[in-house]
């Protein structure tokens, strides 16, 4: 038994506490309601299972692995830090996990397109590689500034046939890029599926994506007390919409022992405003149809926010992550960009392993924290993406 007890995750208006909900106009929540039902019809079905298991195992390549950074952990000199590879799914991120059940659940409910906004670009080139899959057309949203840094996935979206819009509104990001998805979507939302890329937005979408990514905490649990006939004592993630965190935390939130921590973005400084620290520094508020922490201007408007890892600039956060955090369960903490830069570096050097920008803050954290602990303690990061889409920029940054 957990000495925490839980509301439900969420109940059946999609609250999480005091955040989630549906905070969107009454002829929308009949639309989001037709996809919770869709949802829970579908997961229901053996063959939509047994599918999406297929896919899983043969076209994403899961399990992904636990491996142990041996040099890492030596070099640092205390708890051993343990990576769950991610990366090396098929597209180069966690974002495939939930791409390939939204896809399914469109093609089930009979859509004609997927809507969708991506930051990195991750969620953008799993999406459209998941609609090659199964066969419906893809539209995708991207902020000018991410579309100029992430040229990679910009081109491996165009190859992969779906029609890719820029936007170069507002701070041309990702707050943007969803605002921009969200109106576009909403000219024939009968026809169309907005797959929203996080654990945020209107309910279902915060259960929805937590659920399909809950695949990463459920074999990292097993995996790793194979591995170490033990819990691990830490269990990190960075944390922008909260979707790679939610799915490693959900199998360990009943598990006391082990130490939940998400990694938010410092940006530039937390003194400055080129951060994207929401739940350090935000308040509860409203943003993209869900109650969850944002940071606002004084006019309560979303803050312009910043991050070196284009996937973690959006000033909300999953509502999960919300309730988690005042229930005490989930410590958020923060890493720098400049942290952030020197673990990509130090675990490309070190271990072979090119992480993403996003990745990069939980590793930043680990090692970090790994002197401050035993060699016998443990601390499981998840490395939810891969560097290649950052290689070229990070190497422009470092004169390299």
């Amino acid at each position: 038994m957990s000495k925490f007890t839980y509301a439900e995750m969420p109940n059946k208006e999609g609250f999480f506490g005091e955040f989630g909900g549906q905070e969107i106009p009454p002829e929308l929540k009949q639309i989001m309601d037709q996809i919770n039902d869709a949802y829970e019809e579908i997961r229901q079905k053996p063959e939509f299972q047994a599918e999406l298991d297929l896919l899983f195992a043969d076209y994403v390549g899961r399990p992904s692995p636990i491996y142990h950074a041996k040099r890492l952990s030596e070099k640092l000199g205390g708890a051993q830090i343990y990576l769950k590879r991610e990366d090396l799914n098929h597209t180069g991120a966690h974002k495939i996990n939930h791409c390939l059940g939204e896809a399914l659940l469109a093609k089930f409910m009979g859509k004609t397109k997927v809507i969708a906004e991506t930051g990195a670009g991750q969620h953008g080139v799993a999406l459209a590689t998941a609609c090659a899959l199964v066969g419906i057309p893809c539209e995708i949203h991207m902020g000018q500034v991410d579309i100029e840094k992430e040229h990679p996935n910009v081109t491996k979206m165009k190859i992969l046939g779906c029609t890719l819009i820029p936007v170069t509104r507002g701070t041309a990001t990702l707050k943007d890029a969803v605002d921009s998805a969200f109106e576009e979507y909403l000219k024939d939302p009968v026809n169309f599926i907005y797959a929203i890329g996080s654990v945020v937005g209107p309910h279902p979408f915060p259960k929805m994506v937590r659920d399909f990514q809950s695949i990463i905490g459920t074999e990292a649990r097993e995996q790793f007390q194979a591995k170490t006939n033990n819990l691990p004592d830490y269990v990190t993630a960075c944390v922008g919409g909260g979707s790679n965190a939610m799915g490693m935390f959900s199998a360990f939130l009943n598990d006391d022992s082990v130490n939940l921590v998400g990694i938010e973005p410092a940006g530039k400084g937390l003194d400055t405003q080129a951060h994207s620290a929401t739940l350090t520094l935000g308040k509860p508020s409203t943003l993209h149809g869900m109650k969850c922490y944002v940071l606002e201007t004084e006019d309560g408007e979303p803050m312009p926010v910043h991050s070196i890892a284009s996937g973690l600039d959006y000033p909300g956060v999953g509502p999960q992550h919300s309730y988690l955090k005042d229930l005490g369960r989930v410590q958020y903490e923060t890493a720098s960009d400049q942290e952030c830069l020197d673990a990509f570096m130090e675990l490309s050097r070190i271990e072979g392993i090119i992480p993403a920008l996003e990745s990069s803050h939980a590793v930043a954290w680990a090692m970090r924290k790994a002197p401050t602990l035993s060699k016998d303690q443990t601390i499981l990061v998840n490395l939810s993406g891969r560097g290649d889409k950052d290689a070229d920029y990070v190497a422009e940054k470092l004169g390299l």
